[in-house]
């Protein structure tokens, strides 16, 4: 989202004076919540969370979407942007652009597994369970759901910046959550990143979920398997690595050598983690967002002298 100084940004700057509503941000950048939930969470009540809410939809922050519930429809609230960029005048000259290229989840160049694992389609399981052998299957390329206990996944992909784009940040995003044996909220898995051979850190998931159905899940998915993750955005700058805002490592664009051709991005669970609970990547097809990850370089054109 950018915004500037004229008065058509304003609603994003009230929405955000309150600090209720910044810790309804900061809940939902973990994960959907419905309406309850939020207010449980904060100590409001449903009426009052709903009027919150309301104030951070009508200005494009928080995304709604009435969804079965177990005592009826229930209002799911998610966001809708994943970060915010404030343009002063003076930025004018040097207008920030960006290309994004997204990942498919089965369109992999390597990978080195143990079970548990499976990889899937939005029709059906490809091969079958905790067989790594189905992950080089030709039908994987339209993989949707993947996952394992420990190992590594890696993906490449290209670099269009061009000699005249100077890049400020490069951008993954991604729904990703822990692999349980079937679903545990409270299962905690360290994912370490790699990027062009360089380690950006390790995260650590929560859980697998699957106390709701996933918003894009299939119906036929079975009901008591991974359901949906949580959208992470992976940040490298000019000065550091960011996990969704908070600095992960002093690794920057400088260290992971943006200027290659192409991009190397590996997910893994190492044998030695202190949490190997395991990994899910969720693409187009399955989870609560139904994208595949994607990668988005932003950058600023070179100014002739």
């Amino acid at each position: 989202m950018k915004l500037d100084l004229t008065e058509k940004s304003l609603p994003v700057y009230e929405a955000l004076a309150s600090p209720v509503r910044l810790r309804i941000l900061q809940l939902l950048a973990n994960r959907p919540m419905n309406i309850k939930e939020l207010a449980a969470a904060v100590g409001l009540s449903s009426a009052i969370m709903t009027m919150h809410v309301r104030k951070l939809s009508e200005c494009g922050l928080v995304d709604t979407q009435m969804a079965p519930g177990k005592s009826g429809l229930q209002k799911i609230c998610s966001l809708a942007v994943f970060g915010a960029e404030i343009l002063f005048p003076a930025q004018a000259t040097a207008e920030r652009k960006s290309y994004r290229v997204e990942i498919p989840v089965g369109h992999y160049s390597d990978f080195h597994i143990e079970p548990t694992c499976g990889i899937a389609t939005t029709g059906k399981i490809i091969g079958s369970f905790d067989d790594p052998r189905y992950f080089w299957d030709p039908e994987r390329i339209h993989a949707a759901i993947l996952w394992f206990g420990t190992g590594f996944i890696e993906y490449k992909t290209p670099n269009y910046l061009l000699s005249s784009q100077e890049p400020e940040e490069l951008v993954f995003t991604m729904e990703i959550a822990s692999e349980a044996p079937g679903t545990r909220d409270d299962y905690p898995s360290d994912i370490t990143i790699t990027l062009n051979g360089k380690q950006l850190g390790t995260w650590t998931s929560p859980g697998d979920y699957g106390d709701q159905l996933g918003k894009y899940t299939p119906d036929w998915w079975p009901r008591q398997a991974n359901q949906y993750g949580l959208l992470k955005r992976l940040r490298i700058t000019e000065d550091g690595t960011y996990m969704d805002g908070l600095k992960m490592s002093d690794i920057t664009l400088r260290d992971i050598d943006i200027r290659q051709k192409q991009w190397t991005f590996r997910l893994s669970v190492e044998p030695d983690a202190r949490y190997p609970g395991g990994l899910t990547l969720f693409g187009k097809g399955f989870g609560n967002y139904g994208e595949h990850p994607s990668a988005e370089v932003f950058y600023v054109e070179k100014q002739d002298k």
